[in-house]
């Protein structure tokens, strides 16, 4: 484990995963066999979902009888949560493994406590991600979740190389609506691109493919994926605990005594 002007990076085998806990904790590299799987610029990364995934309609939730306004920074909706861009606080770090925290402040009107733990497997093969988010206090609906954007081309030589593939069964998808939130009907998966969320009730099974390159799955007792290839540049695969606007069509109550936990593990060979 090494750090770096507020940069944590841990290392296994040929694999190096770097962590910017004051840019969000989000994933900020990924490099296995010194290539780099993550999109690098603006977008790049990959970064917690939390308290909520996706859009949240009108940026308004309810818990119980309270109505709830948060800001809406992707008109109309309020969109992936609270703690993308803000600092959070080391907790442990280690050559393999870190550990972070965040308290939840406003503009999110519970209090609360978000951990999330990195883990890279002995012989660097494989990486799981934990999120888990506790009260103390007041009960509250919760989503987590994770959106990574991974390279569509590996290649940095400048032939291009080969586009992933994705490759993945679920159960349905989601129909969205004009609105991009889903309609609450299930179809038969379409095809892409996408920006959509599909059901996979027995957990989150994704393996992108770059051919000839690398293989990398992405899993997870989750029962939701959202996938994102709209973008030229990269392509995006998110487990998460609900659909767009769970907050409302499928509330998972965060309480003293049940916090909200998920997983998430990326495994990768060299083809």
């Amino acid at each position: 484990m090494t750090t770096q002007d507020d940069e944590i990076t841990l290392r296994a085998g040929d694999a190096e995963l770097t962590v910017r806990p004051g840019n969000g904790c989000r994933i900020s590299n990924l490099r296995v066999g010194g290539t780099e799987v993550l999109r690098q610029g603006e977008r790049y990364g990959s970064f917690p979902m939390v308290p909520w995934c996706g859009r949240t309609e009108n940026g308004r939730f309810l818990n119980g009888a309270r109505q709830h306004q948060l800001p809406v920074d992707d008109p109309p909706h309020a969109i992936h949560g609270t703690v993308r861009d803000v600092p959070w606080r080391l907790a442990h770090a280690g050559e393999r493994e870190a550990a972070f925290t965040y308290d939840l402040v406003e503009p999110w009107p519970y209090r609360g406590r978000v951990t999330q733990t990195f883990e890279l497997a002995e012989g660097g093969s494989e990486l799981t991600v934990r999120l888990g988010v506790e009260t103390y206090d007041d009960s509250f609906p919760a989503q987590v979740g994770w959106h990574p954007w991974f390279r569509r081309t590996l290649s940095d030589n400048g032939d291009g190389g080969k586009d992933v593939q994705l490759d993945f069964t679920p159960a349905w998808q989601e129909e969205r609506g004009d609105d991009h939130l889903p309609t609450g009907r299930r179809v038969d998966r379409t095809p892409g691109p996408w920006d959509d969320c599909f059901g996979m009730p027995d957990g989150v099974d994704v393996t992108l493919t770059w051919p000839g390159e690398l293989e990398l799955k992405v899993t997870s007792r989750e029962q939701w994926v959202v996938i994102y290839d709209e973008q030229p540049e990269a392509v995006c695969v998110e487990p998460q605990s609900g659909p767009p606007n769970g907050l409302n069509t499928h509330p998972r109550q965060v309480t003293p005594i049940d916090p909200l936990e998920a997983s998430m593990t990326w495994s990768w060979r060299r083809l």
